[in-house]
Protein backbone atom coordinates (compact mmCIF):
# COMPACT_ATOMS: atom_id res chain seq x y z
CA UNK A 1 0.00 0.00 0.00
CA UNK A 2 2.20 2.88 -1.34
CA UNK A 3 -0.75 5.21 -1.80
CA UNK A 4 -0.90 5.38 -5.15
CA UNK A 5 -4.34 5.22 -6.31
CA UNK A 6 -7.19 7.48 -7.15
CA UNK A 7 -8.93 9.33 -4.63
CA UNK A 8 -11.49 10.65 -6.85
CA UNK A 9 -10.92 14.43 -5.84
CA UNK A 10 -13.11 16.22 -8.44
CA UNK A 11 -14.43 19.82 -8.93
CA UNK A 12 -18.02 17.71 -9.19
CA UNK A 13 -17.56 15.72 -6.01
CA UNK A 14 -16.01 18.65 -3.86
CA UNK A 15 -18.99 21.28 -4.55
CA UNK A 16 -21.39 18.51 -4.28
CA UNK A 17 -20.54 17.95 -1.03
CA UNK A 18 -20.24 21.19 0.08
CA UNK A 19 -23.88 21.88 -1.09
CA UNK A 20 -24.62 18.53 0.76
CA UNK A 21 -23.02 19.46 3.70
CA UNK A 22 -25.09 23.32 3.51
CA UNK A 23 -28.06 21.17 3.43
CA UNK A 24 -27.94 18.69 6.26
CA UNK A 25 -26.84 21.82 8.90
CA UNK A 26 -29.79 23.19 7.49
CA UNK A 27 -31.79 20.46 8.04
CA UNK A 28 -30.05 19.69 11.56
CA UNK A 29 -31.19 23.65 13.04
CA UNK A 30 -34.51 23.16 11.32
CA UNK A 31 -35.19 20.21 13.44
CA UNK A 32 -33.80 22.15 16.67
CA UNK A 33 -36.04 24.94 16.18
CA UNK A 34 -35.97 27.11 12.99
CA UNK A 35 -38.39 25.39 10.89
CA UNK A 36 -37.83 27.21 7.89
CA UNK A 37 -34.71 24.94 7.59
CA UNK A 38 -35.57 22.49 7.22
CA UNK A 39 -36.91 23.03 3.73
CA UNK A 40 -34.26 25.31 3.06
CA UNK A 41 -31.74 22.29 3.82
CA UNK A 42 -33.89 19.99 1.83
CA UNK A 43 -33.98 21.84 -0.92
CA UNK A 44 -29.88 22.28 -0.56
CA UNK A 45 -29.96 18.22 -0.69
CA UNK A 46 -31.57 17.94 -4.29
CA UNK A 47 -29.55 20.49 -5.92
CA UNK A 48 -26.03 19.11 -4.63
CA UNK A 49 -27.44 15.98 -7.04
CA UNK A 50 -28.00 18.24 -9.57
CA UNK A 51 -24.89 20.53 -9.19
CA UNK A 52 -22.57 17.01 -9.19
CA UNK A 53 -24.34 15.88 -11.87
CA UNK A 54 -24.15 18.97 -13.95
CA UNK A 55 -20.80 19.26 -13.41
CA UNK A 56 -20.22 15.79 -13.68
CA UNK A 57 -21.40 16.30 -17.39
CA UNK A 58 -19.36 18.97 -18.01
CA UNK A 59 -16.18 17.08 -17.00
CA UNK A 60 -15.78 18.03 -14.04
CA UNK A 61 -16.30 14.88 -12.71
CA UNK A 62 -14.77 11.37 -13.23
CA UNK A 63 -15.34 8.32 -15.11
CA UNK A 64 -16.89 5.13 -12.60
CA UNK A 65 -13.36 3.71 -13.12
CA UNK A 66 -9.88 4.50 -11.38
CA UNK A 67 -8.03 7.01 -13.54
CA UNK A 68 -4.68 7.17 -14.58
CA UNK A 69 -2.09 8.99 -12.49
CA UNK A 70 -1.95 12.13 -14.74
CA UNK A 71 -5.68 12.59 -14.21
CA UNK A 72 -5.87 13.18 -10.46
CA UNK A 73 -5.46 16.43 -10.17
CA UNK A 74 -8.41 19.03 -9.18
CA UNK A 75 -7.88 20.90 -11.95
CA UNK A 76 -7.77 18.05 -14.97
CA UNK A 77 -11.28 18.19 -17.00
CA UNK A 78 -12.61 14.73 -18.46
CA UNK A 79 -13.37 14.88 -22.16
CA UNK A 80 -13.88 11.19 -22.27
CA UNK A 81 -17.61 12.55 -20.69
CA UNK A 82 -18.63 14.42 -24.18
CA UNK A 83 -19.34 10.59 -25.59
CA UNK A 84 -20.84 9.43 -22.18
CA UNK A 85 -19.02 6.95 -19.78
CA UNK A 86 -19.78 2.97 -20.10
CA UNK A 87 -21.65 1.86 -17.13
CA UNK A 88 -22.32 5.55 -15.67
CA UNK A 89 -25.74 6.11 -14.75
CA UNK A 90 -24.91 9.88 -14.86
CA UNK A 91 -24.30 9.62 -18.38
CA UNK A 92 -27.06 7.29 -19.27
CA UNK A 93 -29.50 9.72 -17.45
CA UNK A 94 -28.68 12.65 -19.67
CA UNK A 95 -28.82 10.38 -22.62
CA UNK A 96 -24.86 9.72 -23.13
CA UNK A 97 -24.33 5.59 -23.58
CA UNK A 98 -20.91 5.89 -23.75
CA UNK A 99 -20.96 3.33 -27.10
CA UNK A 100 -20.07 6.16 -29.38
CA UNK A 101 -17.31 6.99 -27.54
CA UNK A 102 -15.77 3.06 -27.74
CA UNK A 103 -16.78 2.87 -31.33
CA UNK A 104 -15.10 6.29 -31.82
CA UNK A 105 -11.86 5.61 -30.65
CA UNK A 106 -12.28 2.04 -32.55
CA UNK A 107 -12.71 4.13 -36.21
CA UNK A 108 -9.61 6.63 -35.13
CA UNK A 109 -7.68 2.85 -34.60
CA UNK A 110 -8.61 1.50 -37.82
CA UNK A 111 -8.05 5.10 -39.58
CA UNK A 112 -4.67 5.15 -38.11
CA UNK A 113 -3.80 1.47 -38.86
CA UNK A 114 -4.90 1.80 -42.68
CA UNK A 115 -3.09 5.18 -43.13
CA UNK A 116 0.22 3.31 -41.50
CA UNK A 117 0.39 0.04 -44.17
Amino acid sequence: MSGHHDEGHTVAGWTGSLVAMLGTVSVGVGVVGWRPGIWLGLILLVASVLVTWVLHLAGWGKPPTPRSPDQWRLSVRDVSVRAGHANCVGCRLAGRSGRSAVSARGAEAAVQGAEAS
